[in-house]
């Protein structure tokens, strides 16, 4: 694991501060954009932003590989979420779920790139 090793002695990455603050801006999208009345899309968006937020700033503390993979997870299931839960029709909280989720994948992924390919680092 010579990939990690160089990872802890790097410091904190972009992607764990990129995706505090996409974490963020997700939990209080249903509010900043307007479709808090919409209860699943509002609770995919506090209950992603959230989980995304604690563990970016918990990576932030202290780096743990398992959890890049549950934000590229989170990530992946907010983009999903307004065909699975059926709120394709409020345009606003679609927008917010594709655009977010996809940086949040972008993020996680970027970092476990640079993880398991310590020569090709991705900064």
């Amino acid at each position: 694991m010579a990939g990690l090793a160089d990872f802890h002695r790097t410091g904190t990455r972009f992607q764990d501060y990129a995706n505090f603050v996409l974490g963020a801006l997700l939990f209080i999208s249903p509010w900043a954009l307007g479709y808090s009345d919409q209860l699943m899309a509002m609770r995919v968006a506090v209950i992603g932003g959230l989980i995304v937020a604690i563990l970016s700033f918990a990576a932030i503390i202290r780096f743990a590989e398992w959890e890049e993979w549950v934000n590229l997870l989170i990530g992946i299931a907010v983009f999903a979420s307004p065909y699975v839960f059926g709120f394709m029709h409020v345009m606003h909280a679609v927008a917010a779920h594709y655009v977010l989720g996809l940086l949040i994948v972008i993020s996680a992924a970027t970092e476990l790139w640079a993880v398991h390919h310590p020569q090709g680092r991705m900064m």
